[in-house]
């Protein structure tokens, strides 16, 4: 195995431990932090009976990229944690959507503010919380609510994960990352909550203390193992200027 440290030399060499039945969390929120070479690497890989966490499944733009969907479709998930399950417009269908229907992958729908705090819990050691969100809804048929000053609450459990596959702007070789637009919606809460974090990293990895402390966004003790995204076509969606130019 090609490392030094927390740096691993291919997206291969950093997954081969995840075994079958792990809970993974995908990061990603509108193409930025989707770990996209992780994920085609995880394809490769062939872990089964995954619990996939993640904004959405995926899968409804063209060209399209390795996502949750192509796992389904590759028969190695049982379920799906997601805050959209379903595609956002009438005229997309997920490549989700008919395994869910046939009754092939579970699927549990969390709205999307309520997975981010559940994500963020399981990180800070908090092991449930209450919200108003999804009060009165379907999602909260059969579960427990409380009503806190006159207004009722749904109770919600963290969400920890075995494995985080996210994506950062830069980091440094002790794992300290920074990240860039929609980056840090999701992924820094999924390195929190996994008890092992899988970045791939868009620009060079830098020596250990080379980055700014107060402008560290994760800071290295919530992320295990490192991977420089190579150039194209090698790596996917591989650098900042290679996105503007597409």
């Amino acid at each position: 195995m090609s490392r030094r440290g927390k740096v691993f030399g291919s997206f291969a060499e950093a997954m081969v431990d995840i075994p079958d039945g792990a809970t993974i969390a995908f990061g990603g929120f509108a193409g930025p932090g989707t770990p996209y070479n992780l994920t085609r690497a995880l394809l490769k890989h062939g872990a089964k009976r995954l619990t996939c966490i993640a904004n959405t499944t995926g899968g409804a733009h063209q060209p399209r990229m390795p996502d949750i969907g192509m796992l389904v479709e590759n028969g190695q998930v049982a379920k799906v944690v997601c805050a959209f399950t379903a595609a956002t417009r009438p005229t997309d269908v997920l490549p989700f959507t008919p395994y869910y229907e046939r009754g092939e992958v579970e699927a549990e729908l969390v709205p999307q503010g309520t997975l981010a705090e559940r994500l963020r819990a399981a990180g800070a050691g908090i092991p449930a919380f209450y919200t108003p969100t999804a009060v009165g809804t379907e999602l909260a048929e059969g579960r427990e609510t409380r009503a806190i000053n006159g207004r009722d609450y749904l109770l919600e459990y963290a969400l920890p994960c075995d494995y985080a596959l996210i994506r950062a702007w830069r980091a440094d070789a002790a794992g300290n990352l920074q990240f860039r637009l929609s980056q840090r919606n999701f992924c820094p809460l999924m390195a929190m909550a996994a008890r092992t974090t899988l970045v791939e990293v868009e620009e060079p990895i830098l020596p250990a203390g080379t980055l700014d402390p107060d402008q560290i966004h994760t800071p290295g003790i919530f992320v295990h193992r490192l991977v420089p995204i190579p150039p194209a076509p090698e790596g996917l969606w591989a650098t900042r200027r290679q996105e503007r130019a597409k």
